[in-house]
């Protein structure tokens, strides 16, 4: 399934299921957003698959309702660094032993085709096109073996980051947690529908040039395994986000440097989860 928070003019958000191209909402007293809808487990999901086949019975969304973020309040961002080895060679850093964890501040969570603002200063604004895990299941100390029993789907996801501030700081949170610089969207798709989430095609585009073509089958750390490292010492919640890491071909690295400017039009495309678009201003 697709699963979106869309907003209808003068209405309050709400969780929704895509189902032959038309949202349908859910009760919004039962689900009032997406972390409570995934809290409420499998229940939830058989209510969602069986609203989306129930012709005639359903609550469709008008034809101008926008979609948010797919979960627009996680409790957690945690984003994986140097993850991809084709990335980590471009950087010319050591491959990683184990995860490189950072975080990004949840006001930094912007949607599908929503503005991402740089700063005014020019802290050199760069893309980062992810796969996006979000959790299903508490989970606390989880082993590698049972990890995929704790995620809820995947979903495309834009680490903008502020270079300037990034290296200038010695570490990454101010940098990568900028107001607007988390896009995600354009929805979550369920983990039933994809069969290996280690074997899709991951592509950033930039006003319509291709910057980044990768797969996730070049991740280090498999999804499985941040997991199960994360969660030995922070406990996962419904909603929670992990980004996996970026591929080769970030603006920073490139030469000369390439980074963001007004006007431009971000679009990070993973295979089977769809088209995440974003215009810098």
């Amino acid at each position: 399934m697709r699963l979106v928070t869309f907003k209808a003019p003068s209405a309050m958000p709400q969780v929704g299921v895509i189902s032959d191209g038309e949202i349908i909402g859910l009760d919004p007293k039962k689900y009032p957003d997406m972390s409570a809808f995934l809290s409420a487990g499998t229940n939830a999901l058989s209510e969602a698959k069986s609203v989306s086949h129930a012709p005639g019975q359903r609550d469709h969304a008008p034809k101008d309702a926008r979609l948010l973020p797919p979960v627009p309040s996680p409790g957690k961002i945690i984003a994986v660094g140097l993850n991809y080895m084709d990335h980590a060679i471009e950087t010319k850093m050591e491959i990683p032993k184990a995860p490189v964890i950072f975080a990004k501040f949840t006001s930094s969570i912007s949607g599908p085709d929503s503005p991402v603002i740089l700063p005014k200063d020019d802290p050199q604004g760069d893309y980062e096109a992810e796969l996006a895990v979000v959790i299903g299941r508490t989970a606390k100390t989880v082993s590698e073996s049972e990890a995929m029993n704790y995620v809820a789907g995947y979903m495309p996801l834009n680490d903008v980051s502020a270079r300037r501030w990034q290296f200038a700081d010695k570490q990454w949170v101010r940098g990568k947690s900028c107001d607007t610089f988390c896009p995600t969207g354009p929805w979550l798709t369920t983990r039933d529908e994809i069969a290996d989430p280690h074997s899709l095609y991951i592509r950033m585009r930039v006003n319509g040039n291709t910057v980044q073509n990768s797969n996730t089958s070049n991740l280090i750390f498999r999804i499985p395994k941040l997991i199960e490292f994360i969660s030995e010492a922070i406990t996962l919640e419904p909603g929670d986000i992990i980004a996996t890491g970026t591929p080769d071909g970030v603006g920073v690295f490139r030469k000369p440097p390439v980074f963001l400017k007004s006007g431009d039009v971000m679009e990070v495309e993973i295979e089977g989860l769809g088209i995440l678009r974003n215009e810098v201003v």
